[in-house]
């Protein structure tokens, strides 16, 4: 879709008066009375919270925006090496932090002569009378910029085409020019809209 198009503005769909218009949430600024149509990070420990807010709100948010604030450049320092390794713990070779000073578990009984310390043979189901059922395979991980495309329409990982085509038309419809009288302060919204839905289509998610 051209939204640059001559015929994109002469598009004319009169809304219906029985469809029940949904009530998006208000931006969080004081004072602001624009709907809170984009999310920001709270920040450093308040990870997975966001605020609401319009559009220059939220522009504003970002560029002042420092995870880092109220840091110094040690505990910045000590933060970035451990995202090197996704700050997960680790220990040195041979050694196994988690089970320092810890008694070893006793082994489930088994019906073979082999020693297996590491457990490998039993994960494989070898010398047990009924084998371990399979795991279900994991849905392969989704790239950062396919669940930014998600989340801009209101979709998490789980989603299936279904839905992502079900949402994407909720969405053009109600943000569309002519589904609210003519009014363009939701087009950057649009924008983005159609955007996350050409990411979706493009990773084969829709």
């Amino acid at each position: 879709m051209d939204l640059n198009s001559r015929l994109f503005d002469s598009i004319r769909i009169k809304p219906s008066c029985d469809e029940p218009k949904s009530a998006e949430p208000a931006c969080d600024t004081p004072g602001c009375t624009h709907p809170g149509l984009y999310r920001a990070p709270k920040g450093r420990k308040a990870e997975g919270q966001y605020w609401r807010f319009c559009i220059d709100h939220v522009r504003a948010y970002n560029a002042a925006y420092n995870y880092f604030d109220g840091m110094n450049d040690a505990a910045v320092q000590a933060y970035q090496k451990d995202a090197i390794i996704g700050h997960r713990p680790t220990w040195a070779m041979g050694a196994n932090g988690a089970a320092a000073g810890t008694k070893r578990k006793t082994e489930p009984p088994r019906d073979w002569a082999y020693v297996d310390p590491l457990g490998i043979l039993r994960a494989e189901g070898v010398g047990e009378t009924a084998r371990r059922a399979k795991a279900e395979p994991q849905r392969p991980r989704l790239s950062g910029a396919v669940r930014r495309a998600l989340d801009a329409l209101g979709l998490d990982e789980t989603a299936d085409p279904a839905a992502v085509k079900a949402q994407y038309k909720v969405l053009v419809k109600r943000f569309h020019p002519d589904a609210n009288g003519g009014d363009r302060s939701f087009e950057e919204r649009l924008r983005d809209i159609i955007r996350a839905h050409d990411t979706l289509r493009a990773a084969g998610l829709c």
